[in-house]
């Protein structure tokens, strides 16, 4: 598509940015951000009029334990915050159905949030149904979003997609949680949920092969009315979508997101000085992350099971790939790690059903 052929698409098309910084980011940083931080951020990206702020433990609502990482904050601690901070922003919040329950989401209604994703496996929106429900009797915005897409087809997330609306949705979206996804691959999946529902669909990149930003461009060309997007990228492995360039080249082709840019870029520099110890990183082990279509949390625990059994990293990533690994199965880095170990030392990599798929 040409420049001209895509700002006459954009034509004045408004793309609603949420911002899952603060929830996303912590990941990053074991999810270690404190009360002023959030403090700092939260009051940076209000001024700047993001339209959607998502706070909370990188797993979400409920997920702070020994298996994914202890959050420094509660996630009562997170919310009350975040509702005394934003006057502008809308308040969302996510949940991961297995670590939160309907109680959990009755306690964060608690704190008015605005906005609650329920998050599923790309083939299992089933599991989001019951929540769903609740929020739509409720009468709470709620979004059904899909992780782990580059697992399925565009048709079997059109499906999907159509399915949480009828359990009550009032949007859906899909996560490249991967960060897997080339712009073809974008395009072709956000055309088909369009094609499959009538509510705002929402895409959510990560940054393992550099496409971040490119896969948000597609996908908001392909239909897409929301945007996920981090400040400096802020985000699990490799990061996210890059929140203050996102929001500009949007604007010059001619898409509409109604963000102040100098306050958002003074946001950006509020988030790389507060926040993080250094902006994500395409490093080698984000890249393999990529190609083999792993989650970008196992990052750090994969780093660190590697190190301590002597395997290559890169190995057990091709590995966890070749099984189809989902966050929430963290355990199985260990197996992994253990079986090629075993292999490297004169067992049978057929025997361990361990062994490096590389492409």
């Amino acid at each position: 598509m040409s420049q001209e052929a895509a700002r006459d698409a954009a034509a004045g098309r408004p793309v609603q940015i949420h911002d899952p910084t603060l929830r996303d980011g912590q990941h990053a940083v074991r999810h270690s951000l404190g009360a002023e931080q959030f403090r700092a951020y939260l009051k940076a990206a209000d001024a700047a009029a993001v339209p959607v702020v998502e706070v909370g433990h990188g797993n979400g609502l409920a997920a702070s334990s020994l298996q994914v990482g202890r959050a420094r904050l509660s996630d009562d601690e997170m919310m009350s915050i975040a509702r005394e901070t934003l006057t502008t922003s809308k308040l969302g919040v996510l949940m991961f159905p297995g670590w939160a329950t309907t109680q959990d989401i009755k306690n964060a209604l608690a704190y008015e949030v605005d906005l609650v994703r329920i998050a599923t496996h790309c083939t299992e929106a089933s599991v989001a149904e019951r929540h769903l429900g609740f929020l739509r009797d409720e009468g709470v915005e709620a979004h059904g979003i899909l992780l782990m897409t580059h697992m399925a087809s565009p048709d079997q997330l059109a499906e999907e997609c159509a399915r949480l609306v009828g359990y009550g949705a009032t949007g859906v979206g899909i996560l490249d949680s991967s960060g897997h996804f080339l712009p073809s691959d974008v395009t072709a999946r956000i055309e088909a949920i369009c094609a499959a529902v009538d509510v705002p669909v929402m895409f959510h990149g990560h940054n393992n092969l550099g496409m971040a930003v490119a896969n948000s461009i597609a996908a908001a060309q392909a239909g897409a009315g929301i945007l996920d997007a981090c400040a400096r990228g802020f985000g699990a492995g490799a990061g996210n979508t890059q929140l203050e360039v996102l929001v500009p080249v949007l604007e010059r082709l001619g898409f509409r997101t109604g963000i102040d840019l100098y306050r958002l870029l003074d946001a950006a520099d509020i988030a790389g000085r507060e926040l993080m110890p250094a902006p994500p990183t395409i490093d080698s082990v984000s890249i393999v992350s990529g190609l083999a279509g792993v989650f970008s949390g196992f990052k750090k625990p994969v780093l660190d099971i590697a190190a301590r059994e002597g395997v290559d990293p890169r190995d057990v990533f091709f590995e966890l790939g070749r099984r189809q690994v989902v966050a929430g199965q963290e355990d199985l880095i260990v197996e992994v790690a253990l079986a090629l170990r075993a292999a490297r030392d004169g067992g049978s990599p057929a025997s361990s059903g361990a062994g490096p798929c590389r492409p």
